[in-house]
């Protein structure tokens, strides 16, 4: 909330999970234009479940609501994994890891980076695991099964869960769940995503290297089994992680390799009932390397947050700037301002590329470098305004142009 009180929060990624919401809360197909004009997010990533936040984003229309949603489901996936840990340590015990948990660097990382629809991932599977946990089959299959509706790559995740089903000789369910997942990662993969993206290909593949970073993938694998004493080494249940880290540690984009963004966050509710389950030797010293490994994560986290992009004064131009955009309209906007438009405009993503011409454009500075260079950007601004735009207004920090 901090950071997008202050202007540290971005349209990427933010912004356009706010306008696929925003979409489902008026009864449309869910589209993104910061990813392209009208530009269909199910063909982007699957993941439908983003409609259950409709209807408090009718109530509450406002990019916060998804970071509270967001917020919320973490929270819960904290019951289960401290319900196991009180039952396997005890309640003093127990309690300390479920702080561990919820102060784990994958949870904190993915809190700092905005909203992503992995959160509705994290109690599902935390709940899937204490229920695989207690031999409660079935009801760890229902849990996970809502998986499919998340985003592409977790129904793998789902016949994850049959292959543990099968090694605890649950043979029919099991094999059942693993082919059920692998087909519906298969059909979202080479069916849905080609044929619902405009470019009629997945948007994500990005080749593979897996040779390349070595250091920093090895360093996250530890500093993921390292709160648990390793202790989560020692469970089957480990195996739920295994689809997520091989299509990261595979792929030739470095950002999935460390230990930022939102990448980690469904492997932490997976990694403390793992190491739950494997504990039998070192419980005694699990919630001490939880706690310390939390408190650790918090401090780098918290290290993180800014006094945010422009001073007090300078965020109140930019309000005044932006308040000058009537509601409805259309803006071209830097990712920094696209947050405080996305519900109540359609706003385009300003990369410095100026084939889209709406009737606003408002523009940060400084501006980020991303995805273009601040060169191309500081081009573009000047077209727009050799070619029709006049500059009504602006700061130190801002410019806003109208189409003449």
């Amino acid at each position: 909330m901090q950071r997008l009180r202050t202007f540290d929060a971005s349209g990427f990624d933010l912004g356009i999970f706010e306008q696929a919401v925003r979409s489902y809360a008026h009864g449309h197909w869910p589209v993104s234009d910061l990813l392209g004009p009208g530009f269909p997010t199910l063909g982007d990533h699957f993941h439908p479940i983003l409609a259950l936040l409709a209807p408090l984003y009718r109530l509450w229309p406002s990019p916060a609501c998804l970071l509270v949603a967001q917020a919320f489901l973490f929270a819960l996936s904290a019951v289960p994994v401290t319900r196991c840990a009180s039952r396997v340590l005890g309640t003093r015990r127990g309690v300390v890891v479920g702080v561990g948990y919820v102060l784990s660097w994958g949870l904190l990382s993915a809190v700092n980076f905005d909203f992503h629809e992995v959160c509705f991932a994290v109690p599902m599977l935390a709940f899937a695991a204490e229920h695989l946990l207690r031999e409660r089959w079935r009801a760890a299959v229902w849990c996970a099964l809502p998986l499919v509706l998340v985003k592409e790559d977790l129904p793998l995740t789902l016949a994850a869960v049959g292959v543990v089903l099968v090694l605890n000789r649950q043979r029919r369910l099991g094999w059942a769940v693993i082919v059920f997942g692998v087909a519906c990662s298969a059909l979202l993969f080479l069916v849905v995503l080609p044929a619902l993206n405009p470019s009629g290909g997945y948007a994500h593949s990005g080749g593979f290297d897996p040779f390349g970073g070595a250091i920093v993938k090895v360093s996250m694998l530890l500093a993921l089994v390292a709160p648990t004493a390793f202790a989560a080494l020692r469970s089957p249940v480990l195996l739920l992680a295994v689809p997520t880290l091989l299509w990261r540690l595979v792929s030739a984009n470095d950002r999935y390799w460390g230990m930022g963004y939102h990448y980690s966050a469904v492997l932490m509710p997976v990694v403390f009932l793992a190491g739950l389950h494997g504990a039998r030797r070192v419980s005694r010293w699990l919630p001490a390397c939880a706690l310390v490994a939390g408190l650790a994560s918090l401090g780098l986290q918290a290290a993180h947050l800014t006094s945010g992009v422009w001073t007090p004064s300078q965020r109140a131009g930019v309000d005044r700037v932006l308040a000058r955009i009537p509601d409805g309209a259309t803006v071209l906007a830097s990712n920094r301002l696209a947050p405080r438009l996305t519900s109540r405009c359609t706003v385009l993503f300003f990369d410095g590329v100026t084939r889209s011409r709406p009737e606003w454009v408002v523009v940060a500075r400084p501006e980020q470098s991303w995805p273009t260079t601040l060169e191309s950007k500081a081009f573009a601004e000047a077209e727009l305004e050799r070619t029709g735009y006049l500059r009504v207004d602006g700061t130190d920090a801002v410019v806003l142009l109208h189409r003449a």
